[in-house]
């Protein structure tokens, strides 16, 4: 006799209990973490002049720094998806640790091969940073999550603000060690409190550990004071299938609504559970929008980091390209942290226009005016410009830039599928 009880699924038991106590602790969390990944990456743009003038590099071998962070980035942003996917979410822990550990080792590198190694090492631990939103957003409730995407990336403004301050009175003093160590330290905090983590209690229903979801449920229910839903916790696939939905896996639920026409393609249907996500996003049916979303971060990646980075370069008074002064060695102190601390704090404004604008205009409208009026800001930068006019140009591109970044972050996940739990990274 078949369980008559009501059924109730995890984005149902979430909304149910709410965003309260539960959730502010685990966005205070992994907003932190957060907040290191930001000043992991807003460093670069003080270390690569530094680490040149006190050992002589070239521009090429400069710039290689850099490119390492963003190397290991990419193979960590694939490793660490599919761990999350296998192990669970709080495969962080491990992110972390090696963030951290290579974060500081970095700092006492004897020669340009070891930091080159080293930063690598650093880019791996930071390509799962995704792994820490993604944990994040499988707490909230369905119909908040794009509110509380937008306030999210608020913490990675926070990040770049204290690094370019951290920047500001450590460069001209303790050089560039001393910024690499210090900015390694808030990442190391995610592990003194990761025994107080749980799973994600979408994960577990996913993985069919239901028992271990309703606990996690429970406890958030406690913690918010008030109550699930009455009834059995059951997956979104288990409601699929009793609407007579075909047996797709969650990942290819978004390739086709259609209603299985016959029972024998159930099997077939079970066995692309098994497909890894990165062939069923290159599949026929996604192949477009896949594409099109990888230009899109691809898009954003580039115009953003290289205006973090840029902004150094153009604080240092070699702003005029002139044959002579192509392979001029920026040093730290020529840099102009003044300029590049008020930059920082265009991606303020970049957060509230993106919040006014994601569901007033529209998030595809959103990106395309934003890019528009960034170029429109970089443009008259290809001529040499007076100082201020550099800094406000600079200002006025990264809060579009900004303003793009956020409203990605909450497009990518509706069109693909919210369960598939796939966000590229590339920031």
């Amino acid at each position: 006799m078949e369980d008559e009880r009501p059924r109730y699924t995890v984005d149902e038991a979430l909304a149910s209990v709410g965003f309260r106590k539960f959730q502010f602790l685990v966005l205070a969390y992994s907003g932190f973490g957060w907040v290191s990944e930001a000043m992991e990456m807003m460093l670069l743009s003080f270390v690569g002049p530094a680490v040149q003038s006190q050992w002589n590099l070239s521009s090429t071998q400069e710039s290689l720094i850099t490119s390492a962070v963003f190397a290991g980035m990419l193979i960590g942003a694939y490793l660490w998806g599919v761990v999350s996917d296998k192990y669970g979410r709080r495969v962080f822990f491990i992110t972390a640790t090696v963030t951290s550990t290579a974060g500081v080792l970095s700092a006492f590198a004897p020669n340009y091969a070891s930091l080159i190694f080293l930063r690598a090492l650093v880019g791996m631990g930071l390509g799962g940073g995704l792994v820490l939103l993604s944990w994040f957003i499988e707490f909230v409730p369905a119909p908040k999550r794009g509110t509380w995407m937008v306030i999210f990336q608020a913490f990675w403004t926070i990040g770049t603000i204290f690094e370019a301050s951290l920047a500001w009175i450590i460069m001209p003093s303790l050089g560039w060690r001393w910024l690499l160590a210090l900015s390694a330290i808030p990442t190391s905090f995610l592990l003194v409190f990761y025994g107080k983590t749980p799973e994600s209690p979408r994960y577990l229903c996913m993985k069919g550990r239901t028992k271990d979801a309703i606990e996690v449920l429970k406890k958030i229910a406690r913690m918010n004071q008030t109550k699930l839903p009455v009834g059995v916790l059951v997956s979104g696939r288990q409601v699929e299938e009793e609407k007579g939905l075909s047996l797709e896996s969650e990942d290819a639920m978004l390739l086709s609504s259609k209603k299985s026409e016959d029972v024998s393609n159930r099997t077939s249907d079970s066995d692309a559970r098994r497909v890894p996500s990165v062939f069923l996003l290159l599949s026929p049916q996604l192949l477009k929008s896949t594409l099109l979303l990888w230009v899109v971060f691809f898009g954003n990646a580039f115009s953003y980091y290289g205006l973090v980075l840029l902004t150094s370069g153009l604080s240092s008074g070699h702003s005029q390209c002139l044959a002579t002064a192509l392979n001029t060695t920026v040093k730290s102190e020529d840099v102009n942290y003044r300029d590049i601390f008020i930059t920082s704090f265009a991606e303020i404004p970049g957060l509230l226009l993106a919040a006014a604008m994601v569901d007033r205009v529209g998030r595809k409208l959103s990106m395309s005016s934003m890019f528009f009026l960034c170029f429109a800001f970089l443009f008259p930068l290809v001529f040499s410009q007076p100082e201020n006019l550099t800094t406000s140009l600079l200002f006025g591109a990264r809060v579009c830039i900004k303003t793009t970044f956020t409203v990605v972050y909450v497009y990518a996940p509706e069109v693909t599928h919210s369960d598939l739990c796939f966000l590229p990274d590339l920031m």
